[in-house]
């Protein structure tokens, strides 16, 4: 029987592999449809920077100080929607630059 304590731990630790095994399989999947060899190379490039940089928030946020770590989930809260917009941005343009896309759709 587990305790309460062992309950959590396990969900923690399946939840962890959970979410990493999602940001691995849409990262593939992003790289997989992309449809020129600018547009795969910017893709491997993004999903390299966007896990870099959600290894820092964690680690900011498991080893700051209480009070502290909460503030991490501003900067978090401000380039997470910023860097979408600039990927999404990015990849139509290199779309368009690759003859895939008329510049003004908004797939």
């Amino acid at each position: 029987m587990l305790t309460g304590p062992q309950i959590g731990y396990l969900g923690g630790i399946i939840g962890s592999i959970l979410g990493l095994a999602g940001g691995l399989f849409g990262s593939y999947c992003s790289i997989k449809n992309t449809k020129g060899p600018l547009e795969r190379r910017f893709m491997i490039k993004a999903s390299i920077v966007t896990g870099i940089a959600l290894f820092i928030f964690l680690g900011l946020l498991f080893a700051l100080p209480s009070p502290y770590r909460f503030l991490v989930w501003i900067p978090y809260g401000i380039f997470l929607p910023l860097g979408i917009g600039f990927i999404n941005k990015r990849q139509r343009d290199i779309q368009a630059e690759e003859g895939g896309i008329l510049p003004g759709d908004s797939r």
